[in-house]
């Protein structure tokens, strides 16, 4: 009678291998409870033995998935930088460089880590004096700070953008640049209105692109930070709101432009439109006691502050 494979003694090399075969099979990785259904004819002390071998030669990396623990094939660049540190700390380390440049709190390191509030606090410091990670402060909280990898940028998410600085929306700065990109439409309203051409053709050449804005932005220099095309576009918006500017688009070979072109008033706006109340998207849910109220209109008391 033939001897059944998995009836047969196997040495701790071979649970090496095969633990470690298993693991790039998976791309979610292996729990402890697969280890024991697919190599059943080990035992509790050998299967640990050879997963703390794979751990210590730096061969397989244990992460938490939920509620369980996984045993991964570690990527070979992704800890290599955390020398001289034990298994805890690299694992650590793994955690944050996933999270990229969103960073990532402290209390989901813990959760997913499964490690004490003192082990953590201690590897992180050990991890930011070694300059491999850095702690950025939120705008999403004033006391809340993610960790990401040193050389990171953060994301706008984090950092609100080119219109915070520490923490603090720049809104004079939001206005200046409200100011230079109308009065960029202007002029190029002004010059389209001059030229010897038919009425079609003046109303076209009096739009810019996002692009061209952007770069006139950025030959002025107010700005400290590069912005981007994306960032005047978000000030050309309020632009649009507030009624001074109007948008277009326009098909490409390569894709779609927006246009844009300063708007003049024709007529004086009625009394009613001047107000908060006339350009409100939200007056028919606006009520006393209510989410939108007319006591708490931060629009109304400035309208009441200039006009009266």
């Amino acid at each position: 009678m033939a001897t059944n494979i998995k009836d047969e003694p196997m040495e701790v090399e071979q649970v090496e291998a095969r633990i470690l075969e298993l693991c790039l099979g998976s791309v979610k990785g292996v729990t402890d409870q697969q280890l024991q259904t697919l190599i059943p004819n080990i035992s509790p002390t050998q299967r640990v033995t050879a997963v703390n071998k794979l751990l210590q030669n730096g061969k397989i990396d244990l992460m938490k998935s939920g509620s369980q623990l996984v045993y991964k094939v570690k990527d070979p660049d992704s800890t290599s930088k955390v020398k001289g540190g034990d298994n805890q700390e690299k694992l650590v380390y793994q955690i944050i460089e996933e999270s990229g440049n969103k960073g990532i709190w402290i209390r989901d390191i813990r959760w997913k880590s499964n490690l004490l509030l003192t082990q953590v606090n201690k590897i992180l410091k050990s991890l930011e004096s070694k300059k491999l990670i850095k702690a950025v402060k939120s705008v999403a909280a004033s006391k809340k700070k993610v960790y990401m990898l040193f050389n990171l940028e953060p994301d706008r998410s984090v950092t609100g953008g080119a219109w915070y600085s520490d923490q603090d929306f720049e809104a004079e700065f939001v206005d200046i640049l409200n100011q230079q990109c109308f009065k960029f439409l202007e002029q190029r309203l002004e010059l389209a209105a001059d030229m010897n051409v038919d009425p079609a053709a003046r109303m076209n050449k009096a739009y810019a692109t996002s692009l061209d804005i952007t770069k006139y932005i950025s030959e002025l220099g107010i700005s400290k930070v590069e912005l981007s095309v994306e960032d005047i576009e978000t000030i050309l918006n309020t632009l649009i709101y507030d009624g001074k500017v109007e948008h277009t688009i326009m098909a490409t070979a390569t894709g779609q432009k927006k246009l844009y072109r300063a708007m003049r008033q024709i007529t004086q706006s009625t009394g009613l439109m001047r107000t908060p109340c006339g350009v409100c998207p939200v007056f028919k849910d606006c009520k006393e006691g209510g989410i939108v109220s007319p006591s708490t209109c931060v629009y109304m008391k400035d309208w009441l502050d200039i006009n009266f």
